[in-house]
């Protein structure tokens, strides 16, 4: 799981004196919220809610929309690695895409796109609309994270193994991986889960958008698929967090091979992701 190569990383930052957190963040929550006030679809804020959930409850506090690639929001690396050079990823027609690709020296390679030092926040609904890549070895995720000091409190709110004994996913007739299940775990620190899913969806998740989601409230983080609830963990995650989409290679997926596919044709893609805190609502 990722949990042990960021125990392993962190160690090294930690001796070589590198400051992976404890600093205020950088961004700014009035830019943030004006940015959810737009939308590409010019539906306005107030048609964005929670699926499944009353609008009444929630006031949007996120909204990425994908009307285009906005580094000032987004960074391509998660923070104890350099970025690949290699590109993968894009905003097409508002879809973010990020597909496997090898780099120059012939691997596959992580890519990781985080809001770390852009955007956080402690409580509320978080959600994403997209649809999976196939393939073995690919590892798409979605998933809130923090990194204070020594600990590492992470909400995985999905992440796919399509190359992973069913019911993770099949092999179709052309011999490539497919989703057909993904995991939702709360972890209070590394290595330390509070309890974990691993939910069978029943059907290929790379073949349409569906909508994956966590509602973290205090001493408890509730997940979604489309709106129905599939899981709940009672934890006390008190830790702003800031948002993750990635695609790694590796873990239950087993490792990439000529079998997975290449290229824009396969990628992660991801019509929106967006956040919600609670309105009129008392939070420890």
């Amino acid at each position: 799981m990722r949990r042990t190569v960021q125990l392993i990383l962190a160690s090294t930052l930690a001796v070589t004196g590198i400051a992976a957190c404890g600093e205020e963040p950088a961004f700014d929550p009035q830019k943030v919220a004006a940015l959810a006030a737009k939308s590409k679809r010019g539906d306005g804020a107030a048609a964005r809610v929670p699926y499944g959930q009353k609008a009444a409850e929630y006031v949007l506090t996120f909204a990425e929309e994908f009307d285009s690639f906005n580094p000032a929001l987004w960074n391509d690396h998660i923070w104890y690695e350099k970025p690949n050079p290699t590109k993968n990823f894009t905003v097409e027609k508002g879809v973010l895409k990020i597909w496997p690709q090898r780099d120059a020296t012939g691997k596959f390679f992580n890519r990781t796109l985080d809001t770390d030092g852009r955007f956080e926040q402690k409580y509320g609904y978080f959600e994403m609309e997209a649809k999976l890549p196939r393939g073995k070895g690919t590892w798409p995720a979605f998933w809130l994270f923090a990194h204070p000091g020594n600990r590492r409190p992470e909400i995985d709110i999905m992440e796919a193994y399509p190359g992973g004994v069913e019911p993770w996913g099949y092999t179709d007739d052309a011999g490539v991986s497919r989703p057909t299940a993904y995991g939702a775990t709360v972890w209070l620190d590394e290595g330390v889960s509070a309890g974990t899913r691993q939910y069978d969806a029943g059907k290929d998740l790379s073949a349409k958008f569906h909508k994956y989601a966590a509602k973290w409230e205090p001493g408890r983080v509730t997940f979604y698929l489309d709106g129905k609830q599939t899981h709940m963990v009672e934890a006390n995650m008190t830790d702003p967090m800031y948002i993750i989409v990635d695609l790694w290679f590796g873990s239950s997926s087993g490792e990439p091979d000529d079998s997975t596919p290449t290229g824009k044709g396969n990628s992660f893609e991801i019509n929106y992701i967006r956040a919600w805190q609670f309105k009129n609502r008392a939070l420890e």
